[in-house]
């Protein structure tokens, strides 16, 4: 049993060591190149003070592995002392059927979770994104938001825990078909049900009214042949000062959704590349092709689990009953967890690709890479990002393509065409990425 437990502890610590070693890589790669390319920085992006942007890097790095860090410990204590043996004897004795046990068992882990990660998130927005000028939320906000998090939190982890665990008591050899089947519908209702029930319980957001950001939207969506009734800015200034847009939803539900910083912040034209950014996402399929993507890789995960928690010896590793099959789909997941965050080069190739392809056509739709261009830069500038990860870290982390890289090929684009057009061959760009 003993090489069961060094197998066990190896996967987790040697997992993570190397994702820290590959953040102190990656910092000590940014602080290197960031003050090699400061004249970059400056004429490209318009960052002045080059020193802001790596302090920011270096502290949230230490931050997030210093949680990291500490959750494992504590994860090894809650493992290795008996507490999580004795959970699980403590809820056997309630008598209650085994599924009612384990939705208690994952609700408690959720709660549970939320406690710890909340002096974290305490550090993290009133001293981190407070220092930094970042931060625009009052404690009362902050509170209602963990509350509200934690609840939905409970609800959808309830619902989808008590599924799975029905289903491995009443399937016990294709349960892990059903539980994919489960997850992938939960995913493509989420799509439906976020924009319109989640989403508003945190943030309001507002039809954009008749105007110049009217005028233009419409203007990128008639380029763009597209049709969207839903475009909304989002309050996000009472949280942060941070840029962002996204697209969400399908069919009827489908929403873009501006932040109320990325309007204030970016010039119309760049806006208007942001927005042609997000519609490439939905008329190139992105989505539905992301959603493929996920669901062969839960198959995958589901497929493991299902080998996983039907395995004897990793019930008797913590000495807990098989027939306490929450405990053993929690191993299991804490075993196919790290394998996955190991492959995610492989799944973030095609994240990769699709942003590429919507920096393309954000550039077709307005015709012209700068306010793209513009609209990167302001989004790394406002952010603090940084723009110089190392290779394999961006390899592992990054499902957005470096902001240099994505300049550097809407400039190579914009030259192609400018070539064309000086030898009037074709009339239209070559190599459409």
């Amino acid at each position: 049993m003993i090489e069961f437990h060094v197998a066990f502890i190896a996967l987790l610590l040697g997992t993570q060591a190397f994702f820290t070693a590959l953040a102190i890589k990656n910092v000590s790669y940014a602080d290197r190149t960031v003050t090699e390319k400061t004249a970059w920085l400056k004429e490209t992006l318009d960052i002045e003070d080059h020193n802001e942007l790596l302090n920011y890097h270096r502290i949230t790095t230490a931050a997030s592995q210093l949680q990291t860090w500490i959750g494992l410990g504590v994860l090894f204590v809650v493992l290795y002392s008996g507490l999580f043996t004795e959970i699980v004897t403590l809820l056997a004795a309630t008598g209650i059927d085994p599924v009612l046990q384990g939705i208690l068992f994952f609700v408690g882990l959720i709660i549970a979770a939320q406690l710890f990660s909340l002096p974290f998130a305490v550090l993290r927005t009133f001293g981190i994104e407070e220092i930094f000028g970042f931060n625009n939320q009052t404690p009362t906000l902050f509170i209602r938001d963990k509350l509200v998090g934690t609840a939905v939190s409970i609800v959808f982890v309830g619902l989808i825990a008590g599924a799975i665990l029905w289903f491995i008591q009443a399937f016990p050899t294709w349960w892990w078909v059903a539980g994919w089947a489960l997850v992938i519908g939960f995913s493509l209702t989420m799509q439906i049900i976020y924009p319109r029930v989640i989403a508003p319980l945190f943030n309001e957001f507002t039809p954009v009214e008749d105007g110049e950001l009217k005028a233009g939207v419409e203007d990128v969506f008639d380029r763009a042949g597209f049709s969207c009734e839903q475009i909304y800015t989002m309050d996000a200034s009472r949280r942060s000062s941070h840029l962002n847009a996204y697209f969400t939803g399908f069919g009827e539900t489908k929403r873009v959704v501006l932040f109320d910083t990325l309007v204030d912040r970016m010039t119309l034209p760049a806006v208007q590349s942001v927005l042609a950014h997000e519609l490439a996402h939905w008329k190139k399929s992105h989505i539905w092709k992301q959603i493929a993507s996920s669901a062969i890789q839960m198959a995958i995960v589901f497929a493991l689990l299902g080998v996983l928690v039907s395995y004897e010896p990793l019930y008797a590793l913590f000495g807990v009953p098989e027939t306490a099959t929450y405990a053993g789909l929690l191993l299991a997941v804490l075993i196919v967890g790290p394998i996955m965050e190991l492959t995610s080069p492989i799944t973030n190739k095609l994240s990769l690709k699709h942003e590429r392809e919507a920096d393309a056509f954000a550039v077709s739709v307005m015709d012209d890479g700068q306010p793209m261009i513009d609209a990167l830069s302001a989004l790394a500038r406002e952010n603090l990002a940084n723009p110089f990860p190392h290779p394999t870290y961006a390899a592992f982390h990054y499902s957005h393509p470096p902001i240099p890289e994505r300049i550097r090929l809407i400039e190579e684009r914009m030259e192609r065409e400018h070539r064309a057009d000086e030898h009037d061959t074709t009339g239209v760009a070559p190599g459409d990425d």
